[in-house]
């Protein structure tokens, strides 16, 4: 095997003998020219683009933003660029490989009515032809500052992507609607920024040194990388919380009842602050802020920052707490963040710039434990009842269990690379082609290293231990620490003495393995059916309007009685079954919800199949599905009725 990091001397003397003979060969065996077909020849390729050099970029980028058109969705940009002496060409870049995505997920297309001027004189422009967002600027002589204008179109509706902007409120994120120069670490590109909002508005970020004129504000100058780690909420209905500690939960809203939090419930998220610091240990931000939007009109998000996190719940999550128990997790997993993939970073997603590609080879890591982590602290804190994180646990059992054959040929390691294989679009029949698994599966593994720590060492330790020593080092240490398998794998041993790199190499990047359930059952649980569902599905359900058959006919439906998901090889697939069927009578009988649970259950005692009348496309048929198994929803059943056990004291309160 050829060494791909060989000098090209080194490749030259290795190859010429090799390259002499194929040539040869070749030769005369190529088969003849055909006359009448054309045969192009590549052309090649434009220049690469300026590699990222850890050096300062000389002065201070200017960053003003008009944000106030919140009827039309505009945000109108300005920025202004110092130019060295002598520079003849300046390429800017728009962020593709955006934190947290995973993937290359710029919205290059939202840039428009793009101009540069030279001194205050417009000059064209070229786009990369192959990093298509790159604005290549030839520069007059002399030039000493290049302005850029245009214009970032916020979607208007979810078709066209996430919904930024709305006439209540806002989310701003730097890395959407601005440029920056190539060939710099963005930590070494300083950035002045401004922004006018809406008449009135409350506005919310990480950002120091605020100060305001009016509508318009500017915070202190920061490097890029900060500035682009610390989106803006902005709206007309916002409040503010101290939850202690420098941290802050500032939250817009729909509606101004919709902040009506009760003064217990508040208290769950200063618990959750509280569990966090005692969890890690040590901390890597000077202020924290939770970003939250109560809204079903702003898209929907989820976003690790290091000093802040971007969060949306539905409306009423706030003000209906016990139904809405379902929907407050987000808040914990993206706090676990800041010490989890923000400070701690897998040495190959981490990137000099937003223009080389990020590797996720650790993902169940970032994400996996993170998982874990957003599970217990927020049943810890009371954020989310224990009930519906063992519920949640439950769900994840069962997919694994029985609901991804995917498993049986795809890996949880090369799920990493599902955000650039398919970045979250929806797929035909994701049970077989599986989806981002290192989350939910990556935190079952995650469970099972916990119980395997507390049993060997009888209780006394756990993954806590795990995440003091490997996340809670350096207090106050507020940039980036990456780390490798080894390292994992070495701090592991360091709580416990455990065969960890053969643990984790069967379970995340080995097929075809068995359900991961030990850590459940480790923990004093066992995955179990019944025919209604636990706490954590039954509030998705509720506040989707679908029903999820999964594990009895094999399908999900929405409100509508349409097709969402077939589970691969399920008894409704068998019958032929698939996406975007529409379900329109049950046993002769119209669907509904109802009628169709009726249908199922009755279906236990009898020998008949189901009768399904459906429509696909324009034709209507019968289908019939010879299932009789009843009503079946995951859920986890004590082996130690009436005791606690291992599970139940890793989800109890530590520090409340």
């Amino acid at each position: 095997m050829i060494n791909r990091f060989a000098t090209p001397a080194l490749l030259a003397s290795v190859l010429a003998p090799t390259v002499l003979a194929s040539t040869v060969l070749l030769a005369t065996a190529a088969p003849a020219q055909d006359a009448s077909r054309s045969t192009p020849t590549a052309p090649p390729l434009p220049p690469a683009l300026p590699a990222a050099r850890d050096v300062p970029y000389p002065g201070t980028v200017g960053l003003t933003i008009d944000a106030s058109d919140v009827e039309r969705g505009i945000y109108g940009v300005t920025q202004t660029f110092p130019v060295a002496a002598g520079t003849s060409q300046l390429t800017l870049l728009q962020p593709g490989w955006l934190p947290g995505n995973h993937s290359e997920t710029g919205p290059y297309a939202l840039l428009a009515q793009i101009h540069f001027f030279a001194d205050g004189k417009e000059i064209p422009w070229t786009r990369d032809t192959v990093a298509v967002n790159a604005f290549h600027l030839a520069l007059p002589q002399g030039t000493k500052t290049v302005t850029a204008r245009f214009v970032h179109t916020s979607p208007l509706q979810s078709s066209e992507g996430r919904v930024t902007m709305t006439r209540e409120m806002l989310n701003l994120q730097w890395e959407k609607m601005s440029l920056y120069p190539a060939g710099y670490y963005t930590r070494g590109i300083a950035v002045k920024p401004t922004v006018t909002f809406p008449k009135g508005w409350t506005v919310y970020t990480a950002l120091d040194g605020m100060s305001r004129a009016g509508d318009r504000i500017s915070w202190s100058a920061t490097d890029y990388e900060r500035l682009v780690d610390s989106p803006i909420f902005a709206g007309i209905h916002a409040q503010r919380w101290d939850l202690g500690q420098n941290v802050y939960m500032d939250v817009v809203a729909d509606e101004p009842e919709l902040l009506a939090i009760k003064p217990e419930n508040l208290q769950t998220y200063r618990n959750l602050v509280t569990e966090a610091l005692a969890t890690f240990g040590a901390r890597h931000f000077d202020h924290y802020d939770f970003l939250l939007a109560l809204s079903d009109r702003l898209g929907g998000i989820g976003l690790e920052h290091h000093r802040s996190s971007e969060n949306q719940q539905e409306p009423k999550s706030w003000i209906d707490w016990a139904d809405m128990d379902w929907d407050r997790n987000v808040i914990a997993h993206e706090f676990v963040h800041s010490w989890n993939g923000k400070y701690r970073r897998g040495a190959d997603a981490w990137t000099p710039d937003y223009q080389q590609p990020m590797q996720n080879t650790l993902l169940w890591v970032y994400e996996g434990q993170t998982q874990f982590w957003g599970y217990v602290l927020a049943a810890r804190s009371g954020v989310q009842k224990r009930e519906t994180i063992l519920g949640n646990f439950a769900t994840a059992a069962a997919k694994y269990a029985e609901g991804t054959p995917g498993r049986g040929w795809r890996s949880v390691e090369d799920t990493v690379h599902a955000p650039q294989l398919n970045r979250r679009r929806p797929l035909p029949y994701s049970s077989l082609t599986r989806s981002e698994d290192y989350y939910v599966e990556g935190a079952l593994v995650w469970l099972e290293a916990d119980q395997i720590i507390r049993h060997g060492t009888r209780g006394a330790r756990g993954l806590d231990d795990f995440a003091r020593a490997f996340f809670g080092v350096r207090d106050g240490d507020w940039g980036e620490l990456t780390y490798d398998f080894d390292e994992v794998v070495s701090t592991l041993n360091g709580v416990y003495a455990h065969d960890w790199a053969d643990f984790l190499r069967t379970r995340l990047y080995a097929t075809n393995q068995p359900a991961p359930l030990k850590g459940i059952e480790m923990g004093g649980y066992k995955l179990v059916w019944k025919d209604k569902p636990n706490a954590y599905d039954k509030g998705v359900a509720s506040a989707r309007k679908n029903l999820d058959l999964t594990y009895s006919l094999g399908i999900t439906l929405d409100k509508d009685g349409d097709v969402t998901a077939t589970l691969w090889d399920g008894p409704a697939y068998d019958a032929g079954i698939v996406n975007g069927v529409k379900v329109t009578a049950v046993n002769g009988t119209a669907y509904s919800e109802d009628v169709m649970k009726k249908a199922i259950t009755a279906a236990k005692s009898s020998k008949e199949p189901i009768a399904l009348l459906v429509r696909r496309d324009d034709r209507y048929q019968t289908v019939s599905i010879d299932y009789h198994g009843g009503l079946r929803y995951p859920a986890l059943e004590s082996t130690t009725p009436g005791r606690e056990n291992a599970l139940d004291r890793l989800l109890a309160a530590r520090k409340n």
